[in-house]
């Protein structure tokens, strides 16, 4: 029999982000994953603590973005990768009434060290954006792509990844969990949309959003920042270009579709006007919540068992502020936030 403190089920954002609070207070685990969620490694990965449709500060993300930005850059020094790439964003205005609203909103108190007030010009041919832009500070993206890939070797490399489908029916309760030859103190969920399939936490009400990416080339574009216009532009460096996102309600698989090419491409078209060039396009599963906060929290009926879901669209801030949440309420009897609590669907 295998002990260890903790079993982790799912390795996205979420469950990399529990594991760091495992890691850092000398916790033993060990992770199952079958690959079969793709929504974190075909994320955007960009943070930024501003509602760009609404000019409002995003949920908590100050305390978000303190927990995260560490967190990543402790995981390049240990992975020996590079994750954080440092880039502004730049949101289109549409109209002088757009640049009057943002100066109103960098006046509010939560928004003034995000919101730059000075219009940013527009000198780039190949961007239509005759009314400038309004740059938004402390933003970047994360390369997650790779963050999981060589977060799942060094697993890998400590013997703590297991490749399998986990089979629920497998779960032994008693005042530790037992999973065939393990035994653990606490289970912890975090398998993004594959929670429809786990009998414990399928009735939680999370709304599976299909998101789509095209990856191009364009060799004339020649932006160093993130554009944010109807749809977002992300360089990748080399010319290409991360274009996103789409939202399907219907189709949940993981198959690109030519729709959500054609919808990209059109907006895309309203936003620049050099040629470029579709070298892929990628699609996962969102795990959204109507109310758009996480779900985090124990299960009602076996106390050693919890979840850690629903990141949304903003996986790379949310997921390691809420793993410090749950990491605190099952170690150290901290209650949760109301808001990120399963309790309120309960």
């Amino acid at each position: 029999m295998i002990q260890v403190d903790y079993i982790v089920v799912g390795i996205g954002l979420a469950g990399i982000s529990f594991c760091e609070q495992l890691k850092a207070n000398h916790k033993t685990f060990v992770v199952f994953d079958n690959a079969s969620q793709l929504s974190s490694t075909v994320a955007g990965g960009l943070y930024n603590p501003v509602v760009l449709k609404r000019f409002t500060p995003v949920w908590k993300c100050q305390e978000q973005l303190a927990q995260a930005l560490p967190m990543y850059a402790r995981l390049e020094q240990e992975l020996n990768v590079k994750l954080d790439y440092k880039l502004p964003v730049y949101r289109k205005f549409a109209s002088l009434e757009e640049q009057n609203d943002w100066f109103t909103a960098s006046d509010k108190p939560k928004l003034t060290e995000y919101l730059s007030t000075t219009i940013v010009k527009n000198g780039n041919e190949a961007v239509d954006a005759p009314f400038g832009f309004g740059e938004v500070l402390e933003t970047g993206r994360i390369d997650v792509k790779t963050l999981i890939e060589a977060y799942k070797k060094q697993l890998e490399q400590n013997n703590q990844l297991i490749e399998d489908v986990f089979d629920y029916g497998k779960l032994e309760f008693g005042s530790n969990v037992k999973y065939n030859e393990i035994e653990a103190k606490h289970i912890v969920f975090s398998e993004g949309f594959g929670i429809k399939q786990n009998p414990f936490f399928n009735n939680l009400p999370l709304n599976p959003a299909k998101g789509e990416l095209l990856i191009i080339h364009a060799p004339e574009l020649k932006i160093d920042y993130v554009l944010k216009a109807g749809a977002f532009l992300i360089p990748l460096g080399d010319d290409q270009y991360i274009v996103g996102a789409t939202y399907e309600w219907k189709d949940l698989t993981n198959q690109p579709s030519e729709s959500a090419k054609e919808e990209l491409s059109e907006k895309l078209q309203k936003i620049i006007n050099c040629p470029f060039k579709i070298v892929n396009q990628v699609a996962g599963v969102r795990p959204t919540v109507k109310d758009r906060r996480p779900l985090v929290g124990q299960h009602a009926e076996y106390k050693n068992m919890y979840v850690l879901n629903g990141l949304g669209t903003r996986g790379v801030m949310i997921g390691p502020y809420v793993a410090a949440q749950l990491y605190n309420f099952i170690e150290n009897q901290m209650p949760l936030e109301a808001e990120i609590d399963i309790k309120r669907f309960q």
